[in-house]
C-alpha cells in the first residue's frame, strides 16, 4: 500500500461489543504509524496475493464489530476492550494474525453478541499492529483482504469461531466499467476539494488504482462519510459494476449537498466581508474628518435637523417629540434601518409651517370687487364671505384695542373658521368660487378630491409602525401649501366611499369641527396640529348621501343652475374670451353675437352649469381657428346661421312639448338629480282588462305609491271629473316615465301623475306649456316639495311657460331670479282642482260643467218622477 491511501478510512462512528471505534484515549500512536505508513503492507505483498493463500472455506476467529465496516483492502484503526476480544486479538497475534470481522446487526447490543446477532456477510482482515494503553484495552491496526460469507459459528467460548467461505465481486472489463470508474474518478476529485480535512493525496491514490475497479469503490467509500448499513450495503454488492453505480449515485448527492452548503457560506462570507468593509470605511472615514476638523455626514445631517427644529416654532408638544426623535437618531449608525425611518419623520415635522400665515391686511372692498371679477351672479355665496370677512375683521380690532388699554399682550383672539359647502349640479362655479375667494382673501389654496377615497387612512394617515408609512392628505396638502391657514377646498365630500378599510367620513369628523380641529393629530406626525385657521370649504353635487352627522359641521350654501339670461353673460364676459385666447384667436378675428350664444344655450345645450356652453365656444373657435390658418374667409360676426353650420343641427327643440303633448294622457313634470333639474314627461295609457295598475319607467318605491295614490283620487272623484263611474272595471291603465334607464324616485310627480290620468279618461289633451310639481294626497290637497329653484330654472329651458306649484312653496320663489318670474307665470296650488284648472285646457272645464249640469238635470228629474209617484199614490 503506498503513502496516498494512509488515511483511507475516516473515524468511526461508535464501537461495537467487541471493538470499540477510532479515537478512544491512547489510540494516537496507532493512528500516527497509520498516517506515516509504517504499518502498511509492502508492494510486493498486497493483498491479492495473500488472498490467493487462503482456500475458499476455512475456521476463522470472528470478531463483531458494533457500527463499524472494514472495506477489502482497506487500512482501519479499531479499538477493543471486553475479555474475549481482547483474548482472541491475543490468540490471533501469536498465530497468522488473520480474523473475520463482521457487523453485528444491532449497535447497541452491549453484551457479547452470538452467532444470530451479526451479518452473513463480512471481510477477512489481517492484524498490522496491537498496542495496549493503561486502561487494559487495545488499539489495533488492520487491513481487509477478502469479502467472505460467514457460513456457520462453529464455537461460542471463549470467543467466536465461524467457518467462512470467500465470496469474491464479480469483476467485469467492459466500455461501461472504464466509464462509471472514470465518473467516480471525477466526482470523488470535486468532493475532495470541497471537503477540508480531506487532503489532496486521496486524488492521486485513487488515479492509481484506476485499473482495479474493486479497489477503487473500496479506497472511495472509505473515504466518505457514509452510514455502517450504506458501507455495508455497498459490501453485500456482488457486481462491481453496481457498486460503481451506487457508490456514483452517492456522491452525486453528497457534491449536491456540498455544493449548495459552499454556495452558502460563500454568500455569508461576501455580504460579512462587505459589512466590515464598509464599517472600515467609515471608520477611515471618521478619522480622515477629524484630523482636517470636519464633522461626518450624519453629524452634519443631526445639527441641520436641530437648526430646522429651532427655526419650526413648533408647539411645545411637537418640539419635545422632535428633539426626543434626534436623540435617537444621534445614537445610530447611518446604515440602520430605523435611520431613515427617524430622517423622514423630522423632515415632515421640522417642513410643516406651524406659524406661518400668509394672510394679509383685510380689505372689503377688494374682497368684493375680486369677486365680482371671477363670478357672475352667486350673491348669496359673496354675501357670506364677506360676512366672515367683516366678522374677523372687527375681532382683530377690538383684540388691539384690547391690547392697548391694558398695556400688555391681550390672549389672541380664536377665530373658528367658517366650514362652508357649496352645494349644486356640476358646472355653476363650486371649485372656481373657491379659488376666487382664496384670491380675495390673500391666501394659499390647496384642494384635496374626495371622490373615490374610501380608506380612513387617506385622511388620518398610517400610523410609522408600518413600512413606508406617510401622513395623511391633509396633513400633505397643508405642507405644499406653506402656510397654516390656507383656503382648503374638499372636493366631492358626497362621493366619499365606505368598506372594510374605515370610512373616511368619520375621520373628516374632527377635521371639519371647529371646536375640536385646533388639535387635530394625524397618525404619523402623532402631534397636535391646529386647523382652527384653515377655511374649509366643501362641494358637493347633493346632499343625499353626505352623513346626517358630517352634515351638520358644515354651513349649507346651495348654488342652483343658471338662466338663460345668466349664461349668455357669463359666455360674454368669461367663456368667449377665455376660448378666443385659447385657441390662438382674437377679437379683432370674431366677434360673438348675443343671437349665437343663445342659439347654442337653448339648442344645443341643456344643463344647469355652463361646461357644455364652454365646450361648444371651443368647438365654434377650433372651427373658425382651422379656417383662419387654411386661408379659408371666415365670418368677422358669429350668428345663428353661422353657428348651425359649425355646430351642426340643433340637439334640442322647444316644439318636443307640442309634440309629446299633443294626444291625451300625457303630463310634464320637474325632477332634480345631481346635474340639476330636468323635465319628464309622464305617459298613461287605457287599454281593456280587469282594474290592474302597471307602472313602469325605473321608478322608486315611493313614486309607485304616488301612482297608486293618483289612480285612487281619479277613481274617487270621477263622477266630479266627468268620468264615467265604473271606467276602472274593464280597464286595465299603464303608467309610464320615459328615459327608462335612469332610476326614478320621489313624491312630487304627484299632481303631473293625476295630470295624465285625468287627461287620458277624458280625453283632453294637456296645455304643452305648463310643467307641474307637487305631492299629492288621497283627499287631492297638494303638498311641498324640494328643489323649487332647480326645477323652475329646468322648465324655462324646455321652453315651458307656466309653473303649477304648492301654495306652501311660495317662499321659494323669492330665491328665484327677477327674470325668470317675469318670462314665467307661477301657478300656486292648493288642491288638484288648481292644478287641473290651470294645466287642462278650456275644453276640460267645460265638459266638466256640462257633466255637472247633465248630472243636475238628471237629479231634477229623478225628483219630479219621485214626486209624480208620491201624487198618484196619494
Amino acid at each position: 500500500m503506498t503513502d496516498d491511501t494512509k488515511k483511507q478510512a475516516p473515524p468511526t462512528d461508535a464501537p461495537d461489543e467487541e471493538v470499540d471505534s477510532v479515537e478512544a484515549p491512547g489510540s494516537d500512536t496507532i493512528e500516527n504509524e497509520i498516517e506515516t505508513g509504517s504499518v502498511e503492507l509492502d508492494d510486493e505483498r498486497d493483498a491479492s496475493e495473500e488472498v490467493t493463500e487462503v482456500p475458499d472455506e476455512e475456521e476463522l476467529p470472528l470478531l463483531p464489530l458494533r457500527g463499524t465496516v472494514v472495506l477489502p483492502t482497506t487500512l482501519v484503526p479499531l479499538a477493543a476492550a471486553q475479555a474475549r476480544s481482547l483474548r482472541l486479538i491475543d490468540d490471533v497475534m501469536a498465530g497468522d494474525r488473520r480474523v473475520a470481522l463482521v457487523m453485528q446487526k444491532d449497535p447497541d447490543l452491549a453484551d457479547g453478541a452470538g452467532a444470530d446477532d451479526i451479518l452473513e456477510i463480512g471481510s477477512i482482515a489481517s492484524i498490522h499492529q496491537m498496542m495496549r494503553v493503561p486502561d487494559g484495552s487495545m488499539r489495533l491496526a488492520v487491513q481487509g483482504l477478502e469479502r467472505v460469507r460467514v457460513l456457520e459459528v462453529i464455537q461460542d467460548e471463549p470467543y467466536l469461531i465461524a467457518r467462512v467461505r470467500r465470496e469474491p465481486e464479480d469483476v467485469e472489463s467492459s466500455v461501461e466499467v472504464q466509464a462509471l470508474g472514470r465518473n467516480t474518478l471525477d466526482l470523488f476529485q470535486r468532493l475532495v476539494a470541497l471537503v477540508p480535512h480531506l487532503p489532496d493525496e486521496l486524488v492521486t491514490a485513487a488515479l492509481n488504482v484506476d485499473d482495479d475497479p474493486r479497489r477503487l469503490v473500496y479506497l472511495v467509500a472509505s473515504n466518505l462519510r457514509m452510514e455502517p448499513e450504506q458501507r455495508q450495503g455497498l459490501l453485500e454488492i456482488d457486481s462491481v459494476t453496481d457498486k460503481l453505480k451506487t457508490l456514483n449515485a452517492f456522491l452525486t448527492k453528497e457534491l449536491d449537498v456540498l455544493e449548495l452548503g459552499k454556495k452558502i457560506q460563500t454568500d455569508v462570507q461576501e455580504e460579512l466581508s462587505k459589512s466590515q468593509r464598509e464599517y472600515f470605511l467609515r471608520e477611515q472615514l471618521k478619522a480622515i474628518q477629524k484630523e482636517l476638523g470636519e464633522g461626518s455626514e450624519s453629524e452634519a445631517e443631526v445639527d441641520e435637523l436641530r437648526t430646522k427644529i429651532e427655526a419650526a416654532g413648533m408647539p411645545e408638544e411637537a418640539e419635545k417629540e422632535a428633539r426626543r426623535e434626534l436623540g435617537r437618531l444621534a445614537k445610530l449608525p447611518t446604515a440602520a434601518a430605523e435611520y431613515g425611518v427617524i430622517k423622514t419623520y423630522l423632515d415632515w415635522l421640522t417642513s410643516m409651517p406651524w406659524n406661518t400665515s400668509t394672510e394679509g391686511e383685510i380689505k372689503i372692498s377688494h374682497t368684493r370687487q375680486i369677486l365680482d371679477e371671477d363670478h357672475y351672479g352667486l350673491d348669496k355665496v359673496k354675501d357670506r364671505v364677506l360676512e366672515y370677512l367683516a366678522v374677523r375683521q372687527l375681532k382683530q380690532e377690538a383684540s388691539q384695542k384690547a391690547a392697548q388699554d391694558s398695556g400688555d399682550d391681550a390672549d389672541p383672539v380664536i377665530n373658528r373658521e367658517p366650514i362652508l359647502c357649496f352645494v349644486g349640479p356640476p358646472g355653476v362655479g363650486k371649485t372656481s368660487l373657491a379659488q376666487s375667494i382664496a384670491r380675495s382673501l390673500g391666501r394659499e389654496m390647496t384642494r384635496m378630491s374626495l371622490g373615490g377615497v374610501r380608506d380612513e387612512s387617506e385622511i388620518r394617515g398610517h400610523r410609522r409602525t408600518y413600512v413606508g408609512a406617510m401622513p395623511g392628505r391633509i396633513v400633505q396638502a397643508i405642507r405644499r401649501a406653506g402656510a397654516n391657514d390656507p383656503v382648503f377646498v374638499l372636493d366631492e365630500v358626497d362621493k366619499l366611499g365606505n368598506d372594510w378599510r374605515g370610512d373616511p367620513s368619520s375621520a373628516l369628523l374632527e377635521v371639519l369641527d371647529p371646536e375640536q380641529n385646533n388639535t387635530f393629530r394625524d397618525h404619523y406626525l402623532d402631534v397636535a396640529f391646529d386647523l382652527s385657521k384653515v377655511m374649509f370649504i366643501a362641494t358637493a353635487n347633493m346632499l343625499d348621501t353626505v352623513p346626517i352627522a358630517l352634515r351638520d359641521r358644515m354651513e349649507i350654501v346651495e348654488l342652483s343652475g343658471y338662466t338663460d339670461q345668466d349664461k349668455l353673460q357669463i359666455a360674454k364676459r368669461y367663456l368667449v374670451p377665455k376660448q378666443l385666447t385659447a385657441n390662438g384667436l382674437s377679437p379683432e378675428i370674431v366677434t360673438w353675437n348675443d343671437d349665437a350664444l343663445l342659439a347654442i344655450i337653448q339648442h344645443y345645450t341643456r344643463e344647469a352649469g355652463v361646461r357644455g356652453l364652454e365646450r361648444e365656444i371651443g368647438t365654434a373657435c377650433r372651427k373658425i381657428a382651422t379656417a383662419v390658418v387654411e386661408g379659408r374667409a371666415t365670418p368677422e360676426s358669429l350668428g345663428r346661421e353661422e353657428i348651425r353650420e359649425y355646430l351642426g343641427r340643433p340637439r334640442y327643440y322647444y316644439e318636443e312639448l307640442a309634440a309629446r303633448t299633443s294626444q291625451a294622457g300625457v303630463s310634464i313634470g320637474v325632477g332634480v338629480n345631481a346635474v340639476g333639474g330636468d323635465i319628464m314627461f309622464i305617459e298613461a295609457s287605457r287599454m281593456p282588462g280587469k282594474g290592474s295598475l302597471t307602472v313602469t319607467g325605473q321608478l322608486g318605491d315611493v313614486m309607485k305609491e304616488s301612482a297608486s295614490a293618483a289612480l285612487s283620487f281619479v277613481r274617487s272623484r270621477a263622477n266630479d271629473l266627468a268620468l264615467e263611474p265604473d271606467f276602472y272595471a274593464s280597464s286595465d291603465i299603464h303608467l309610464h316615465v320615459p328615459a327608462g334607464a335612469i332610476p326614478k324616485d320621489g313624491p312630487s310627480a304627484g299632481t303631473a301623475m293625476t295630470t295624465a290620468l285625468t287627461s287620458l279618461l277624458t280625453g283632453v289633451p294637456v296645455r304643452e306649456d305648463v310643467a307641474m310639481t307637487g305631492e299629492i294626497t288621497l283627499r287631492g290637497q297638494v303638498l311641498p316639495v324640494g328643489g323649487i329653484k332647480d326645477k323652475a330654472l329646468a322648465a324655462r329651458r324646455s321652453g315651458v311657460t307656466t309653473f303649477v306649484l304648492p301654495r306652501r312653496n311660495e317662499v321659494d320663489l323669492d330665491d328665484l331670479p327677477p327674470e325668470l318670474k317675469e318670462d314665467m307665470i307661477f301657478v300656486l296650488a292648493d288642491t288638484m282642482d288648481d292644478v287641473l284648472e290651470a294645466a287642462m285646457p278650456e275644453e276640460f272645464a267645460n265638459r266638466r260643467r256640462l257633466h255637472k249640469s247633465d248630472a243636475r238635470t238628471n237629479a231634477e228629474m229623478a225628483a219630479s218622477e219621485v214626486v209624480e209617484s208620491a201624487v198618484l199614490v196619494g
